[in-house]
């Protein structure tokens, strides 16, 4: 008598198409952001810093155009650019991967409260998966078409 198992379940990435990658990723993007800022707010942190002697609010306003607008440039470009040469979806995730991890500096270098230097850090870290999903997804559809 033989008896079978059946393999284990691999998780995988879907494949996503470019648009889907890129406004999705965005989308995913400004959401788990808005999430991090309201939890920030709610331990207090204020949002706000001096520039050059003017106080600016960056939340939630500055959340949305920070998280959105540089993810939407890098994204697009990668999703672009592997029309000619596949290689820049990985390469792209992790040069984004590093610049949104180095860019985390900016924030502590500014003057905010703890509690939104904590939060704003963790934006920075919220878009790395981001990144990797939404080229690796892309990657996979060029792959397995």
């Amino acid at each position: 008598m033989t008896t079978t198992t059946a393999p284990a379940a691999i998780r995988t990435l879907p494949a996503l198409s470019r648009p889907v990658a890129v406004l999705g990723g965005v989308a995913a993007a400004v959401v788990a952001n808005l999430i991090v800022w309201g939890l920030g707010e709610a331990a207090g942190g204020s949002f706000v810093t001096t520039d050059g002697g003017k106080v600016m609010d960056v939340a939630p306003g500055g959340v949305i155009l920070m998280s959105s607008v540089p993810l939407l440039i890098g994204l697009t470009v990668a999703v672009l650019l592997a029309y000619l040469w596949t290689g820049v979806l990985r390469v792209g995730a992790v040069v984004g991967s590093l610049l949104s991890i180095a860019t985390i500096a900016l924030t502590v270098n500014a003057d905010f409260d703890t509690a939104s230097t904590i939060a704003l850090s963790a934006m920075h870290v919220v878009l790395v998966p981001v990144i990797v999903v939404a080229l690796e997804g892309v990657r996979k559809s060029i792959t397995a078409a």
